[in-house]
């Protein structure tokens, strides 16, 4: 069993790298790739721990990017994580989020809840801090009752404290993976409009692997059997390596197992060995 998409404290996950890769160990897990939001400072403690407790670690990172049919992420395999390019983007990707963040504290002190920067930097006592880390505090403050919440009625798109921040094109977070001598992989397709008509994520796919795309996150714990099997399909007539995930983030997304998703995720071994071939 493996996982090729999880995330610890080093972006928005509640686990350690370190203590990710225990899990991993405990729960059977022969692979994990720690897939961090715009950063990569957790996968040396990560490789670290599992080169000690005998389970291999991916090097990755997940990139938000802008598309017109949605927010895009691309998950990044195999690249070298202290690439001095690829560090300079994290950083900057870093600024964007930083930018926002004094913006939303801002206007949540405007609607009456009482937030300050120092308290959103000390919950998510890391150096990537984003919108769960804010509906965490808002929680532990008793202005709403779920971080689910906190999303619903405050942060999420177009909600009053949203705001959007800077992103890279599909193309510049492609390149960044390429450049730093990475393979870049579709996270999750369902999700973007496109996923609704197959033609039109075929074209996307086909643009995307222009950009330098190579691979399409086929299973992942919210794609239901069909979705994948289209996923599939589509990997198998462009030529793309599959990958999948389970999105694992610990306590921030607790309906979510390290390795199995909901309960149904199986993620094939195999899968792999199709991403080394194409290393």
């Amino acid at each position: 069993m493996i996982d090729l998409h999880v995330h610890t404290t080093a972006s928005d996950g509640t686990l350690t790298p370190g203590e990710l890769v225990a899990l991993a160990r405990e729960k059977g897990l022969r692979a994990v790739a720690i897939t961090d939001h715009d950063t990569v400072d957790g996968v040396g403690e990560a490789l670290e721990a599992g080169s000690r407790l005998g389970i291999e670690v991916i090097p990755g990172v997940e990139i938000s990017v802008d598309h017109k049919g949605g927010e895009m992420h691309i998950l990044g395999y195999y690249f070298n994580p202290q690439s001095p390019y690829l560090l300079e983007q994290l950083n900057l990707l870093q600024e964007y989020r930083n930018q926002r963040n004094p913006k939303m504290v801002d206007r949540l002190n405007q609607l009456g809840l009482k937030v300050t920067l120092e308290e959103l930097e000390g919950e998510a006592g890391g150096k990537v801090i984003g919108r769960p880390h804010l509906a965490s505090l808002m929680v532990k403050k008793g202005y709403v009752r779920t971080k689910q919440e906190a999303f619903d009625r405050y942060l999420a798109t177009g909600k009053p404290a949203y705001f959007k921040k800077e992103k890279l094109t599909p193309a510049e977070g492609i390149e960044l993976v390429t450049k730093a001598g990475g393979l870049a992989v579709l996270a999750h397709p369902k999700y973007l409009k496109e996923a609704a008509q197959p033609q039109q994520l075929a074209e996307l796919l086909e643009e995307l692997k222009g950009f330098g795309l190579k691979g399409i996150e086929a299973y992942y714990s919210a794609h239901k059997p069909k979705e994948t099997a289209c996923y599939l399909e589509l990997a198998g007539k462009l030529g793309l390596v599959v990958t999948g995930g389970s999105d694992f983030h610990g306590a921030n997304k607790p309906e979510i197992n390290l390795g199995t998703g909901d309960g149904n995720l199986l993620i094939p071994d195999e899968l792999l060995r199709g991403l080394k071939r194409n290393e």
